[in-house]
């Protein structure tokens, strides 16, 4: 929470920086709040992500230690799942706050995208913000969970295994909560910032390319350009589809089946979505 108190002023300040830089003409003191708010929304659902994911690990890391020691299956199972909880929640609020963000600008900012698609192109301008405010809250998120944890592990290291021969994590070593704590910042709500932020900046990026090229203009109501978000939208199907065959077609009984099953993942999911995608381009 400190952390975020602290992150929540840099965006207030960020803010008003991109308010003034961007979203005010100084020629004529014209001003609009698109980008800004783009901004705003993006951090805001940043954070949200990261103390989303956050809270699914801790709750699920519990819960996997306890079923791995009746049952290795089982362990594996529900470990799998609580990352397909949090995998799918992630993308799919970023998906759809970006799609409603950008059903939204259409509609108030007075660019009749319908008869003149160009306007297309400066609706995507104002949302480049939702993207950089998706990963300004992932750096910080990273950065401060990385530094806890990095600290706390080269102490528990020294101190525990180096000077009194205690195993790793050991719970006779203090510094063994603060590195823990550091994890769950770093690498599990730092890396749901992380995963917003990395899928909020580079739709961003596709969208507000495509958006300078008139060949795409061709297609009714810019159906073409919104392409970056069909891929996103049929890449949760498929993944969606994959992820019943690691927790009910493919028993994890023992430990070398681990690796195999998450490998066998990247193929399933590649079998499944290069078609999908196939069919996506075709129809747009």
């Amino acid at each position: 929470m400190s952390e975020y108190k602290y992150l929540s002023v840099f965006i207030i300040v960020f803010m008003i920086v991109i308010f003034i830089a961007v979203d005010l003409n100084g020629n004529n003191w014209s001003f609009s709040f698109y980008t800004t708010f783009a901004f705003f929304a993006g951090a805001v659902t940043s954070t949200f992500s990261g103390y989303v994911g956050m809270y699914i690990g801790t709750y699920a890391n519990t819960r996997t230690a306890y079923e791995a020691q009746s049952s290795l299956a089982r362990g594996f199972s529900l470990a799998f799942r609580a990352g397909n909880v949090m995998g799918f929640f992630l993308t799919s609020l970023g998906l759809l706050v970006l799609t409603v963000l950008i059903a939204v600008y259409r509609k108030i900012s007075g660019l009749h995208i319908d008869q003149d698609p160009s306007g297309l192109t400066e609706i995507f301008e104002y949302i480049t913000g939702y993207g950089l405010g998706g990963s300004t809250v992932a750096l910080f998120a990273r950065v401060g969970g990385g530094i806890y944890t990095k600290a706390a592990d080269v102490g528990a290291d020294l101190v525990g295994k180096v000077e009194n021969d205690l195993a790793e994590d050991s719970p006779k070593n203090p510094a063994t909560i603060a590195d823990n704590v550091g994890d769950n910042v770093g690498d599990i709500a730092g890396m749901g910032a992380d995963l917003f932020g990395s899928f909020a900046e580079s739709t961003c990026a596709a969208l507000a390319i495509s958006s300078t090229y008139p060949s795409f203009y061709n297609y009714q109501s810019g159906s073409a350009i919104m392409y970056p978000l069909i891929i996103t939208t049929f890449g949760i199907i498929a993944c969606f589809i994959t992820s019943y065959f690691a927790t009910d077609f493919m028993k994890v009984n023992q430990n070398d089946q681990i690796e195999k099953t998450l490998k066998y993942q990247i193929v399933i999911s590649t079998l499944i979505l290069t078609p999908l995608l196939y069919l996506a381009a075709y129809i747009r």
